[in-house]
């Protein structure tokens, strides 16, 4: 596509659901500030929320950091309505909307999405009329452009795109690692949406943090490509170098992502044919690992009646190649005090259900005992 919606938009996108905290557990709003301050002073205009983000913490953010600090046209924000977290009914998940109007201060949205669509869930935006009622407060000038952030199989996005032609633009979790993961099928539905002539937004371009850490066979074909560069810089590049691309959004948790962010994306350059050969064997390497590939993105804990914090525990268990185990086990004490254990687990599969990366939890969890 050579002309498309946000085809001038600075290809890294601030993503505002891993902010950083104080001691007491609150957003951080002054090193908030300061991260949107050097956003936007470096080109950057693309601001990413939603609605159950900490539950209203991260618009709320945005409004203190952005919408009271700058004029509305130095920035544009999207953020997100979710039918089947934080509501019960069409009310409650209409409601959303006109409370994220408030929380983030925006007057207007530039892009609204219907958040994180899946099999288990996606009829609750028809239930709840959802479709119509976003194009209503687009007619009514409150939506600039709207589309879906998407969690599923190829099949229901193509059903979606059918069903939904006036969706002007979609949000897919697009890295090299899941590039061909049949698990989350990347490339599969990025050329669903190329052919569809919608244009992507670029949710978990660093797999939740894990290829700002990557195995170290990944870390040692970066290293010796470029050793002056982050193995973040390499993520990021990569999707941002498709075509029919918006924007990135790079979950940022400080100053210093911020600021690495920023050191290649302010002059963002294409990745090179020789640096997709080293991408290459990134993926090559990385089809060998065993690591549990969870995103930590939580939608998994939200209903667990045993409070089992599984993102965490998964994290720990991926960490432990390299480690001495009294230091696993103790990571896992710590990551699981007050709250379940992995033999907690009494198979309801809830989790199984929110889960965007279709991972089977319960069996995972099972792996996990071992460092009790």
């Amino acid at each position: 596509m050579s002309d498309y919606l946000g085809k001038d938009t600075f290809k890294l996108g601030f993503g505002l659901m891993r902010l950083p905290k104080t001691a007491d557990g609150d957003e951080d709003i002054p090193q908030v500030c300061e991260m949107a301050d050097r956003f936007i002073a470096s080109g950057g205009t693309y601001f990413d929320t939603a609605y159950v983000y900490d539950d209203g913490k991260s618009e709320e953010a945005f409004r203190l950091a952005v919408a009271d600090r700058y004029p509305r046209e130095r920035y544009t924000l999207c953020t997100k309505l979710n039918a089947w977290l934080q509501c019960h009914d069409e009310q409650s998940a209409k409601q959303q909307f006109y409370t994220s109007l408030e929380r983030t201060g925006a007057q207007y949205f530039d892009y609204y999405l219907l958040h994180a669509l899946q099999r288990n869930n996606y009829r609750k935006y028809d239930e709840y009329h959802i479709w119509d009622f976003v194009r209503e407060q687009q007619e009514k000038g409150l939506i600039r452009h709207w589309g879906f952030s998407f969690h599923a199989d190829p099949e229901l996005l193509r059903e979606l795109l059918a069903a939904h032609p006036e969706v002007e633009f979609v949000q897919l979790q697009l890295n090299y690692a899941d590039w061909e993961n049949p698990g989350v099928a990347s490339r599969e539905c990025w050329e669903i949406c190329r052919d569809h002539g919608k244009p992507v937004t670029v949710m978990e371009p660093v797999k939740g943090g894990v290829l700002a850490n990557p195995i170290p066979a990944v870390q040692e074909l970066f290293r010796k490509a470029n050793p002056n560069v982050s193995p973040a810089s390499w993520a990021i590049r990569y999707a941002a170098s498709l075509d029919n691309i918006i924007t990135v959004l790079s979950g940022m948790s400080s100053l210093a992502q911020m600021e690495d962010n920023l050191s290649f994306m302010k002059d963002f350059q294409p990745l090179s044919a020789s640096e997709q050969q080293v991408i290459q064997a990134a993926q090559e390497a990385l089809n060998g690992d065993k690591s549990i590939p969870c995103t930590a993105c939580h939608y998994c804990t939200s209903g667990c009646p045993k409070n089992i914090p599984i993102p965490e525990i998964f994290t720990v268990h991926n960490r432990k190649k390299g480690s001495v185990e009294f230091r696993t086990r103790r990571e896992y004490t710590i990551v699981t005090t007050n709250r379940g254990k992995a033999s907690d687990c009494i198979g309801c599969a809830q989790c199984e259900d929110a889960c965007p990366q279709h991972l089977p939890i319960i069996s995972l969890l099972k792996d996990c005992v071992w460092m009790e």
